[in-house]
């Protein structure tokens, strides 16, 4: 019998989401077959990711990458599992009209140890005098940090 090779845990998930109206936005997740453990490695979630699982090992670093200056800094719903790694950071896009909320809200966290955290953000504005529609103003994501 030939040994199957183990699939890689780790897969990129690219996926373009116009959310914000000012551009568009990708994943790349940590997601595990069964059985298996997760990699520790950088993870960056954006507006694809909403509503989602993602499983990471302890150490990894998960950073939230929102695409609209709208947005709220995302937080963790347990910090002693998913606990900030330093402060938020806004960026205005170069060429972004003033009002258009242009740019991105960036918060990095650190996966502490074994257990279930949420990380949510919220907005309510999706443009200038443009409030935004019940699925839009909300974004969460769950995490599952597995020990190996």
């Amino acid at each position: 019998m030939t040994p199957k090779p183990r699939r890689t845990a780790a897969a990129a998930l690219l996926a373009l989401v116009a959310l914000s109206g000012c551009g568009s936005a990708t994943t790349t997740s940590t997601s595990t077959a069964p059985g298996e453990h997760p990699t520790p490695g950088p993870v960056v979630l954006d507006e694809s990711a909403d509503r989602t699982r993602i499983t990471v090992a302890p150490g990894t670093t998960v950073r939230t990458e929102l695409h609209s200056t709208y947005w709220s800094p995302a937080t963790s719903t347990d910090p002693g599992l998913l606990a900030p790694a330093g402060q938020p950071t806004t960026a205005a896009a170069p060429s972004c009209r003033p009002g258009s909320g242009c740019g991105t809200v960036t918060t990095a966290f650190t996966a502490r140890t074994a257990g279930s955290a949420r990380l949510t953000a919220h907005r309510t504005s999706c443009g200038e005098a443009r409030p935004c529609p019940p699925g839009q103003q909300d974004y969460t994501v769950d995490v599952d940090i597995a020990a190996h």
